[in-house]
């Protein structure tokens, strides 16, 4: 039995569920639920159609908030509530918080990219510890908050789309942690 005056451990970043809030969206404690695998897989999805974001972790997936490496969000853009709706709206210089237990990363977002299904390098860019540079080791921590590009790419006459219903475009937001 713990000491009565023992902290209680800090939850652990990559296994435990966070809240994601971007104000200038106004996206407001989303919950963020962590699983061993990558990006846009099927239980990513699986998690996504319930409504929150869904984060990887392990061998092909990123890190918890806070960490070093890219902490990789996921989230539907025009389904199950559509709780990453206005992402494209994210500008440079925007912030954006991260809740883990009584800790928040303020993380700001730094550049937008735009990931292909349909291409291993691109997926494997979106995925990198460093954001589009994969092979190279982090330094610091970081963030790629992911939705579909449906809209933009049903526009451009491209109505492709993988096993799991994700059309060939993402955008992808990044950012770095300014804060804790």
């Amino acid at each position: 039995m713990p000491a009565p005056d023992a902290k209680p451990a800090a939850p652990d970043p990559k296994t435990a569920t966070a809240l994601l809030s971007m104000p200038t969206i106004g996206v407001k404690d989303l919950k963020v639920v962590p699983y061993e695998g990558t990006t846009d897989d099927r239980a990513g999805t699986v998690i996504q159609d319930r409504g929150v974001a869904a984060s990887p972790y392990g061998k092909r997936g990123g890190v918890g908030p806070g960490e070093v490496g890219n902490y990789l969000v996921t989230a539907h853009r025009l389904s199950a509530g559509g709780p990453m709706r206005d992402l494209p709206a994210l500008k440079k210089g925007d912030s954006v918080f991260v809740q883990l237990g009584g800790t928040v990363y303020e993380y700001r977002i730094t550049d937008t990219r735009k990931t292909s299904f349909r291409s291993e390098r691109s997926l494997a860019e979106q995925r990198a510890a460093v954001p589009g540079k994969p092979g190279e080791r982090p330094t610091r921590a970081m963030i790629t908050l992911s939705t579909c590009a449906t809209p933009e790419d049903h526009a451009a006459g491209n109505f492709w789309s993988d096993a799991q219903g994700n059309p060939e475009h993402r955008i992808d937001k990044i950012g770095v942690l300014v804060s804790r």
